[in-house]
């Protein structure tokens, strides 16, 4: 009886020893890739939060009655995609074609009738994705990064295109390096996809705070002379 106490109660202070000692651990250092994230987050918030009281305050209420006034419908368009990990999210866009809640998917295209006339100047400018700042502020999207797919067109090349899911390793942006440098609009060929994806994982590969900012740079400058691609 004696010897089993004693057994015991070693055992229990061997125990309560052990919790201190884990209790006690430093905390695990921040990795170069931990602290990207953090930086990347801050610019995200701090381009976002500009934007949205610079910007969208007066540019959300002009657009949208632009909009009330060309075509029947809501502003906002809502269309659930592909987030980070492969979560879906809901994605806001200005409304650029007629309102048809029920439609099944289908890419935009050359010339698409679907499309408003102020949609195609919506368009061409960029101005349509503005919205998403709202997705960054609310941890959805980043600013930079590669661009969100509606879930049908990822059903599609999901596992039928190598290297295709790993494109949602990191958080999608508003703007990517496949947009800035022209891959954007239709992919109604596989080889356009392909080409997108390329430049969404070098862009994994090589992100930085610079090339984030000379993204938006080239967004910016492409939508003042007119995306081409656009649709």
């Amino acid at each position: 009886m004696s010897t089993t106490y004693t057994h015991l109660s070693k055992q229990s202070q061997k125990e309560r020893g052990d919790v201190l000692t884990s209790s006690h651990k430093k905390p695990r250092a921040l990795t170069r890739s931990d602290l990207r994230s953090l930086e990347k987050r801050v610019f995200d918030l701090a381009i976002a939060g500009i934007v949205s009281v610079t910007v969208l305050v007066w540019l959300i209420p002009l657009i949208g009655l632009l909009i009330k006034l060309s075509s029947r419908g809501p502003i906002l368009f809502v269309q659930m995609r592909t987030g980070r990990d492969g979560k879906p999210f809901r994605c806001f866009k200005f409304r650029t074609m007629t309102h048809a809640p029920n439609a099944e998917f289908k890419q935009v295209t050359a010339n698409d009738v679907r499309v408003t006339r102020l949609g195609h100047i919506l368009r061409r400018s960029n101005l349509d994705e503005m919205p998403q700042f709202l997705n960054v502020l609310l941890g959805h999207m980043s600013v930079v990064g590669p661009r969100p797919h509606p879930l049908p067109l990822d059903a599609k090349y999901w596992h039928s295109m190598p290297g295709y899911k790993d494109r949602y390793a990191v958080r999608p942006g508003i703007t990517g390096l496949a947009q800035a440098r022209g891959a954007r609009g239709e992919t109604d060929v596989p080889y356009k996809m392909q080409g997108r994806v390329r430049y969404d994982h070098l862009y994994i590969r090589r992100q930085t705070s610079r090339l984030d900012v000379k993204i938006c740079w080239w967004t910016v400058k492409a939508a003042l002379n007119g995306n081409k691609n656009a649709r």
